[in-house]
């Protein structure tokens, strides 16, 4: 089945201005003029039967980064993009499993089991073994203690009810935090091996796969434990593949900055991670660290199962290709709009992150047929698909570092999708000026799961408003773009999570049963996502609207200030800031409304320097909220509005500086860091102020 529309093979400019002129009488914007028909002759142009192929072809072997097959798929992604295209080729440090075993008092097999009627099964024994990437090499031999998820007040727990972990080996649980963040925190706790597992009660709430969409009893999470962003050998800088000599750091610095793990780790099924708490004894755990009703009662331990764990590891240099598609801009060819996703998986990678990919060789074909009705965007779109995300967004890190003046110069927006569909329902991220554009696009889009109503609809009635995230986390590729360069950004999805994340389960199979059937979710994230590039990318006067910003800072100060109760320091600077940048916001506003009156008096084309000149001043904003210095102890991250938290990279924080400023004085009550949490908030105040004075223009 085809969500398709037939229309002609070419619009004639008659044609454009009696859609024009009925558009404008439909339709109504808060920021700019009516859409232009091609943007509404986009929405019609939608296949699912072309994504449900890219995403059979996309999917049909493992594709690990580095491997043969992901570069098969990357051929793929090129001979598929119907425009200019290229690769850039980068040499980073991959990490894979030579070695793995586990014991209590027989050895665990730690091979999931497809099932015999999943097509995919043929291939399953392709998939690389399950293995925490960037864990530490070694062989340890303990009592094993359970710490829930993992999470820094987990331990905190077993403290206080002094369990000793100390030299033990730490069962963890996933589903609250990032794996890296669990396998740190249990070494800071004195562990000296972790072992994570997919708890039954999180990972299995309905039937099995692939009866049902739930991960089955040998189903394993892998992933990378990786605590950076980047190649881990070149923080800020990049290696081509093609560079005979190149700067790196050693493995052992990176270990002792702590990037990475000093002590190894495994992934292992709930059915194992059962098997292990059976072994172990001492206090039950409090409730809500117990699983699911039926399961072993949970205890902490340590003890008295003795667990055997082995990992050995190589870490080494591979080549990584990132693939771009190119469509340049008539008027504003300096000027680029990003949109990527990327490629590489831990497995065959139906959900994560494929069904991104096969929606953005769909969005690229719709691209494709405007083109032939006439249609070239007043700006430059750059279609990008990114490699090794998996191992900690290392494709889409090592092109921003090297382009990274040419991108804070010349980049309008970057438009993450990394999975278009996990299931039912909207989600989306941004930073503020762009949330506006996100709910008008979803407004123009038919709920894939009910056409009676818009995806807006059902998007604010699931929750009484459209609740927008924030670009805090460093969970996928906008973090580059946004958190070490200062670019607008937006991450979206249908769906948010599902069961069978990151094992051989996430396959075409499971897909088409259980996370978009009919495809059409497909076909409704890659409309939303090429609209919102649209607007960017054609409208003369950017719909960028930093009101959204000012709510959204005064409300995250709000919160933080609510964190620092009993601490003595005043946020009265930060809110001044915020004052003065809700009135560049409404000044630069009225500027623009003053522009869009000339354009329907038809005075437009004479005032192109003051248009570019705002429109500059829209997207450098974004870029003062960085600070060349970066945030105290992690200087890579330079945005001081948002970033990730030092104890969950998955986690998104609003003005992270001030954040790990207030988390240092709960530790330790010094002057200097009460110090610390004052200088942080007048940090954040000042890149809000620079902010207001770019909208402003001029000089002071």
């Amino acid at each position: 089945m085809e969500l398709r529309l037939r229309v002609p093979l070419t619009v004639t400019p008659l044609h454009l201005f009696l859609a024009f002129l009925l558009l404008s009488t439909t339709t109504t914007f808060t920021v700019g003029p009516s859409p232009s028909p091609y943007h509404t002759l986009f929405l019609t142009l939608g296949s699912n039967s072309s994504a449900s192929a890219h995403l059979r072809h996309l999917t049909s072997r493992p594709h690990i980064a580095s491997s043969a097959a992901n570069s098969l798929d990357a051929s793929y992604v090129l001979s598929s993009l119907p425009f200019p295209s290229h690769s850039t080729f980068y040499s980073v440090l991959l990490s894979f499993p030579l070695f793995r075993s586990l014991s209590l008092s027989l050895p665990f097999p730690l091979v999931q089991i497809p099932a015999a009627s999943d097509p995919s099964a043929t291939f399953a024994s392709l998939s690389t073994p399950t293995f925490l990437a960037y864990s530490a090499s070694g062989s340890v031999s303990a009592p094993v203690a359970y710490a829930n998820y993992g999470r820094v007040e987990d331990f905190q727990l077993l403290h206080s009810l002094q369990i000793n972990i100390t030299g033990c080996i730490i069962l963890a649980r996933y589903g609250e935090i990032y794996r890296g963040d669990i396998v740190n925190n249990a070494q800071d706790a004195g562990a000296i091996g972790v072992v994570i597992y997919s708890d039954y009660k999180d990972y299995q709430k309905d039937l099995a796969f692939p009866a049902g969409p739930s991960l089955p009893p040998t189903g394993v999470q892998v992933g990378s434990t990786f605590r950076g962003i980047g190649d881990p050998l070149t923080p800020g800088w990049t290696c081509s593949a093609n560079e005979e000599e190149c700067e790196r750091k050693s493995v052992k610095e990176v270990v002792k900055e702590g990037l990475m793990v000093r002590i190894p780790a495994l992934p292992v099924s709930g059915k194992d991670g059962e098997e292990i708490h059976k072994a172990v004894g001492g206090q039950v755990a409090p409730p809500d660290w117990q699983g699911r009703e039926g399961a072993p009662v949970y205890r902490l331990g340590p003890g008295p199962g003795l667990l055997n764990l082995t990992y050995i590891g190589n870490e080494t240099l591979r080549t990584i290709q990132n693939v771009f598609g190119v469509i340049e801009g008539k008027e504003e060819p300096d000027r680029y709009v990003l949109l990527g996703n990327h490629r590489d998986a831990w497995t065959f990678g139906a959900a994560d992150p494929n069904s991104g990919t096969a929606a953005l060789l769909e969005l690229a074909e719709r691209l494709s047929k405007l083109q032939k009705r006439g249609w070239r965007p007043r700006r430059t779109i750059i279609l990008c698909n990114w490699d090794a995300e998996e191992f900690g967004l290392i494709g889409s890190t090592e092109w921003v570092e090297e382009n990274r003046e040419m991108l804070s110069q010349r980049a309008v927006a970057y438009l993450n999708v990394d999975s278009s569909v996990y299931g039912p329902g909207f989600y989306a991220s941004a930073t503020p000026q762009l949330d506006s554009l996100i709910i008008q696009a979803s407004k123009m889009v038919k709920d894939p799961d009910n056409s009676s109503q818009t995806v807006f609809d059902s998007w604010a009635s699931s929750s009484g408003s459209p609740l927008i995230g924030r670009l805090g986390g460093g969970g996928t590729d906008f973090a580059a773009f946004v958190q070490h360069v200062g670019i607008p950004s937006v991450d979206m999805s249908f769906g948010n999570g599902y069961p069978v994340y990151h094992s051989i389960y996430d396959d075409y199979l499971w897909m088409e049963k259980f996370g978009d059937p009919m495809f059409q979710r497909h076909i409704a994230a890659a409309s939303i996502w090429g609209l919102v590039a649209l607007r960017l990318a054609d409208d003369e006067i950017l719909p960028f609207d930093y009101d959204s910003y000012a709510l959204a800072l005064k409300s995250s100060t709000e919160e933080i200030e609510k964190d620092a109760i009993g601490i003595p320091v005043s946020f009265t600077p930060l809110y001044k800031s915020i004052e003065l940048l809700n009135k560049s916001a409404f000044k630069i506003n009225e500027q623009k409304k003053d522009l869009e009156r000339k354009f329907w008096g038809l005075k437009l084309r004479k005032n192109q320097g003051k248009i570019r000149d705002l429109n500059d001043r829209l997207i450098m904003a974004e870029r003062a909220f960085t600070d060349q210095d970066g945030l105290s102890g992690r200087k890579w991250y330079k945005h001081l509005i948002y970033g990730p938290s030092q104890n969950n990279d998955y986690g998104s924080k609003s003005f992270p500086g001030i954040d790990d400023a207030i988390e240092a004085v709960k530790k330790l009550n010094t002057t200097h860091a009460l110090r610390s949490v004052q200088h942080e908030i007048y940090r954040a105040a000042r890149a809000v102020k620079q902010a207001s004075l770019v909208l402003n223009g001029g000089l002071t």
